[in-house]
């Protein structure tokens, strides 16, 4: 076997030094299964940089996207690089920058308050209340934790991702929404979003909380998602200051070109 094959230990001990560096659990999880998913086709086969070359050349065979293939590469050569085998890492995909997004993607005002609308009439009141949340603050949906009961009183979030620190805002009417959910679900402190046992509530709850609404509001599923709600927060921001460095800095991006992209 040689010295460069990736095992079972090496994938774990990846997996901790992700969380070591306050990776969230999402991408931990998506990290872990991009490494496992190459050490399945290598074989037990060496690491080498063509190789890997050729994963990504299977990958786009598989009529993967090149961003979704550029992310699989990216945990690979992460866990490459944290393994001292910087020259097994693959290139990534070239990928032309779109200017316009696919309006079918697209979260408009009125399908966002279509929605609304539909969650209150079933009394789906935590979706509802996360749906405000993220659109009225621009936060993602992995930073609905840092909506705790403190922060609510405060009137403001101190958000931690990726080594980054930002201070989010909460409107007062959002904020008082958010002590009645917490006061009626008998929550005192800490995080107001929660799952019936008391858990974080996680990204694919709340995904499919929203596509569980679609059909009652009478919205295209395919562009309802939650990062669409960090969009819709950007368009209406920018549309009523025109100041994109000002939006980075309230999206909490370092730089203005991924705020071009709203990721």
């Amino acid at each position: 076997m040689g010295e460069r094959v990736i095992t079972p230990e090496m994938v774990e001990r990846y997996g901790e030094q992700l969380r070591a560096d306050e990776r969230s659990a999402g991408t931990v999880s998506k990290y872990l299964r991009d490494v496992r998913a190459f050490a399945a086709w290598l074989g037990g086969r060496e690491v080498t940089r063509e190789l890997a070359a050729g994963w990504r050349a299977s990958l786009v065979g598989c009529g993967y996207a090149p961003a979704t293939v550029n992310s699989m590469l990216s945990a690979v050569n992460g866990l490459m690089r944290r393994l001292g085998w910087d020259d097994c890492r693959a290139r990534f995909l070239r990928v032309q920058r779109r200017l316009f997004r696919d309006e079918r993607r697209e979260l408009t005002r009125a399908d966002y308050d279509r929605l609304l609308a539909a969650a209150r009439t079933l009394g789906r009141r935590r979706v509802a209340l996360a749906m405000e949340a993220m659109c009225a603050t621009g936060i993602r949906v992995g930073e609905l934790r840092y909506l705790t009961v403190e922060a609510a009183r405060r009137g403001r979030a101190q958000v931690s991702l990726k080594g980054k620190v930002r201070v989010v805002l909460i409107p007062r009417a959002l904020a008082s929404k958010l002590l009645a959910y917490a006061r009626a679900r008998g929550v005192r402190s800490g995080e107001v979003f929660r799952t019936a046992s008391g858990r974080s509530l996680g990204r694919g709850q709340v995904w499919g909380d929203m596509k569980r609404l679609c059909a009652a509001a009478g919205v295209e599923p395919a562009g309802v998602f939650p990062h669409n709600l960090r969009h819709l927060f950007a368009t209406t921001f920018y549309d009523s200051c025109r100041d994109i460095a000002r939006l980075a800095d309230v999206l909490g991006h370092s730089s203005i070109e991924t705020t071009g992209s709203t990721s």
